[in-house]
């Protein structure tokens, strides 16, 4: 199967060798007119916050007078850092952000690779439907989204609620052990279409020959799809797992809206949620310096995850 893969994705040289351009390389000055649209917004609106931020959690604000004395903003090196590692609010949130993506991203990644697999066999009718329908949710705003999932939610107002009532259940969607569920519910419902998609695209770009090939040596359709697909698109469900790794830290939107129906969600209930609540109260500085831990967090985990898969593909 390997051979086959290999004859498949060969590609031939042309037989005229590499040609030279004409007119040797191309001036600076076309390069950096090419350049220059990424290049002064990327500086602008991502180099220089970053900056910023890195700026403003090294700061600290000092008084004198007492407490009602002259304030000012002198360097703290990682004072504001130390007492981001000893707060209790932050652990609490990254603990339950940890235990949101352990949780959600595998099932979210699970139903998409599901989907796409579905969406990519012969055997499906009106795929087009389908997939439009299974990728219409992320064309959905996510504050949109919270606060539809918030209406089905509420004991006063949903529809479910009174039937699942009815017949009786009596579900608690904003209990203290059910919010972070129903948060993660309204991320899956939002994200799997667009990790569908990712991995449906991968698919289509699989040479038919080896489905044949495969067909020839006696498989049958759940073991092309387990044994060869998944395989193959294997870099796609790791860009993916990424991405969700990254939005998971970042996560804000969902527990932001439920906030306003569920006691039950504080203004430190993730990292991100934390960040607004201390920048709210004019403490810039640590707000600062939570924001470059998500960020350096984040990056750990993202790169070390890239790594580890690395390791284990041989590449």
């Amino acid at each position: 199967m390997t051979d086959i893969a290999t004859r498949a994705t060969r590609r031939v040289a042309s037989p005229g060798g590499r040609r030279r351009l004409n007119g040797g390389g191309p001036r600076a000055g076309t390069i950096f007119a090419f350049v220059i649209p990424f290049f002064l917004p990327f500086v602008l609106f991502y180099l220089v916050p970053v900056g910023y931020a890195l700026w403003q959690s090294v700061r600290v604000v000092r008084r004198t007078g007492g407490q009602y004395g002259t304030s000012y903003t002198t360097f703290g090196g990682f004072e504001q850092y130390t007492k981001v590692f000893q707060n209790d609010e932050f652990w609490s949130s990254v603990g339950r952000i940890g235990l949101f993506g352990v949780v959600q991203v595998p099932v979210m990644l699970f139903v998409a690779l599901v989907i796409a697999l579905l969406l990519d066999t012969p055997l499906l009718r009106l795929k087009s439907v389908f997939r439009i329908t299974a990728f219409m949710p992320y064309a959905v705003p996510g504050v949109i989204a919270a606060i539809m999932w918030s209406y089905l939610y509420s004991p006063q107002l949903s529809p479910v609620v009174d039937l699942l009532n009815g017949i009786g259940l009596k579900p608690d969607f904003l209990g203290p052990g059910a919010v972070l569920w129903s948060a993660a519910n309204i991320s899956t419902w939002l994200w799997t279409g667009y990790n569908m998609l990712i991995m449906f695209s991968a698919l289509q770009s699989i040479p038919q020959e080896l489905y044949e090939a495969a067909k020839l040596d006696g498989a049958n359709n759940w073991t092309i799809a387990w044994q060869i697909k998944v395989p193959i698109i294997a870099p796609s469900i790791v860009l993916t797992t990424v991405f969700s790794i990254i939005g998971t830290l970042q996560l804000y939107a969902e527990p932001a809206v439920l906030r306003q129906i569920s006691s039950n969600i504080s203004s430190t209930f993730t990292p991100n949620m934390l960040a607004y609540a201390v920048a709210s109260g004019n403490n810039y500085q640590q707000a600062a310096a939570i924001s470059v831990v998500i960020a350096v967090i984040t990056f750990v985990l993202s790169f070390g995850f890239m790594r580890l898969t690395s390791k284990r593909a041989g590449l």
